[in-house]
């Protein structure tokens, strides 16, 4: 230890410290003495902070020991500790001065005993079962014939070969392998994702999804099959929407994914026999189903046929049945001859008839009739009612043109004070106002000057004042360091002020 804790010299008094320094020697020493431990006790009360850290107790019938898992180390346990579980736990022992109290920061968790996995298994069951996953109504039926099958195990074991080799004898399928570990603390994990990930294929893709799911392990002892027996293998295997058979171990083991999963095969061989049916026997059975349809075609038809026979046997001969229309024939044959000339007889006569009508007499009539119609018709059409029609239109027609008239001097009178406002507004905003107080606009050939520097750099230049525009071009002879120019407007008399100097 330090030598704070040395006896003082004779004569002195005992030595003084700060509680920091106690508490950091505390510290240093529990560190230094215990190093790396294990501890086993029974899971007291266990709390996950928002920060991801785990907190929790181990206890036995006497003391209780405070643990610490940090976030990072939470994933690599192989237990996580459950509340009542018996369990071995591994790290180091250190203290937390801040409240005078020691803990231990654990990294490994392992159950003590297989009658501690057996309860935390019965407890974990007995929460599945009570939210209904268990239940056959949520079961799915398997494929009668899967197109690809996704078998979840690891490549390099005995189950891949036996499954592959009974599917090969039974009925050839796609196998899609997912391969993770079957025992460890990694195996939950990976199986879980395995089976989450064949649900997030596509239907058709490039890598199809499957039709079907095995999950398979070979035997083992409890401890190498807990892998199975995690609550997340467990709801994966749940939440899957594709049909899953479970394997693991031989048929004396069973874990919670055999009770969540839709069928439960005792190996994975049995497995391979479970999701594909023997395909000789299928030949078999189609072969023996195909000479049953023929034997049924056949005696169907050879029932109509004799049916046929009999149905025939009672129709009477067609001689019996052609005597009496031909007999009927031979009848209307005899009275046609007759029939004819008789019709032709009844037609001359109305023919006759109508001729008779129409003499030279009876149409001179009918034509003095059609006159004298006509000659009432034109006297009912005299000049008087056209005049009077004529004169209600041309009255009808002076109404509008006045009306029309007066529509548009109205308009004419808007148009023009409409257009007085804007010449007066245009005289407000005009700058021929602004001239007229003495002002004037300076412009030369790129536009309005509005600086000193682009007056003197410009060749000619043209001021407008209020009553008219003056030019001044640049002289080329320099006066006094000054540019003088002063050429007035075309037209206009050079008029020159007294006092009044050059521009430039």
């Amino acid at each position: 230890m330090s030598d704070l804790f040395d006896d003082p010299a004779p004569g002195q008094n005992a030595p003084e410290f700060t509680v920091s320094e106690l508490s950091g020697e505390v510290k240093r020493t529990l560190e230094g003495s215990f190093g790396r431990i294990r501890v086993k006790g029974e899971v007291g009360r266990v709390f996950k902070a928002r920060s991801g850290h785990l907190y929790y107790d181990i206890k036995d019938d006497k003391s209780v020991l405070a643990c610490t898992t940090w976030k990072g180390q939470i994933a690599g346990l192989s237990v996580v500790p459950e509340e009542g579980l018996e369990v071995v736990v591994t790290g180091r022992l250190t203290a937390f001065g801040a409240q005078s109290k020691y803990n231990m920061n654990v990294d490994e968790v392992a159950v003590a005993g297989q009658g501690a996995l057996m309860a935390l298994l019965e407890k974990r069951k007995k929460q599945l079962e009570a939210e209904g996953l268990f239940s056959d109504a949520r079961k799915k039926p398997l494929p009668y014939l899967p197109q690809f099958i996704g078998v979840v195990t690891s490549p390099s074991g005995a189950v891949i070969r036996d499954i592959l080799h009974r599917l090969r004898d039974r009925f050839p399928r796609k196998v899609l392998v997912w391969p993770v570990a079957v025992q460890g603390q990694n195996c939950a994990g990976e199986v879980a994702r395995a089976i989450n990930g064949f649900n997030q294929m596509t239907p058709g893709g490039a890598l199809p999804r499957p039709d079907l799911i095995i999950v398979a392990r070979g035997g083992g002892a409890i401890e190498d099959l807990w892998g199975f027996n995690e609550e997340v293998v467990a709801r994966a295997a749940a939440d899957s929407a594709i049909p899953l058979i479970s394997a693991v171990g031989h048929e004396t083991d069973t874990t919670l994914i055999d009770y969540v999963s839709d069928k439960r095969a005792p190996t994975p061989t049995a497995a391979a026999e479970l999701a594909v049916p023997v395909r000789l026997d299928l030949l078999g059975w189609t072969a023996e189903q195909g000479a049953r349809l023929s034997r049924a075609a056949g005696n169907a038809v050879q029932m109509r046929r004799q049916r046929l026979n009999d149905l025939s046997r009672a129709l009477p001969r067609p001689e019996i049945l052609l005597e009496t229309p031909r007999q009927r024939l031979d009848r209307v044959a005899d009275r046609l001859p007759s029939a004819l000339i008789s019709g032709v007889q009844r037609r001359r006569v109305v023919l006759s008839e109508r001729a008779a009508s129409l003499r030279p007499a009876t149409l001179r009539g009918l034509v003095a009739g059609r006159q004298d119609k006509l000659r009432n018709l034109s006297s009912r059409l005299t000049v008087r009612p056209l005049e009077r029609d004529i004169a209600q239109k041309k009255e009808r027609i002076a109404a509008l043109a006045q009306r029309i008239e007066a529509a548009q001097i109205g308009r004419v009178d808007r148009q023009r004070q409409l257009l007085s406002a804007n010449a007066r507004q245009l005289e407000i905003l005009s700058y021929k106002a602004t001239l007229e107080r003495g002002y004037a606009v300076v412009r030369s050939s790129d536009g309005i000057v509005t600086s000193r520097m682009d007056a003197a750099n410009a060749d000619a230049l043209r001021i407008e004042f209020a009553d008219g525009e003056f030019e001044l071009a640049r002289d080329t002879a320099q006066q006094g360091g000054q540019e003088r120019t002063a050429t007035p407007t075309e037209g206009e008399p050079k008029q020159e002020k007294p006092g009044q100097g050059s521009l430039f």
